[in-house]
């Protein structure tokens, strides 16, 4: 059995390199498979989720002394 990891975003899946290329190994083992690969950019919903699932900012949703005040945003 092989084990394959996929982090899904959307209805897009990522997964790392090496193990793409086992299941384009497994494929190949039981018929010839033609490879279409295209190089887009993450689109901007599927780069917000990975922010989100990340935790890089997660520090923003910890109680404690606020950063800034109610006068930091009035006019000098």
């Amino acid at each position: 059995m092989t084990t394959i990891h996929v982090q899904r975003i959307g209805d897009k899946a990522l997964l790392p390199h090496s193990e793409f290329e086992r299941l384009i190994a497994l494929a190949r083992q039981c018929e010839e498979i033609a490879l279409q690969m295209h190089e887009d950019d993450v689109p901007a919903v599927g780069m917000m989720r990975l922010a989100e699932q990340g935790g890089a900012f997660d520090f923003w949703l910890q109680e404690g002394e606020d950063v800034y005040s109610l006068e930091d945003g009035e006019p000098a």
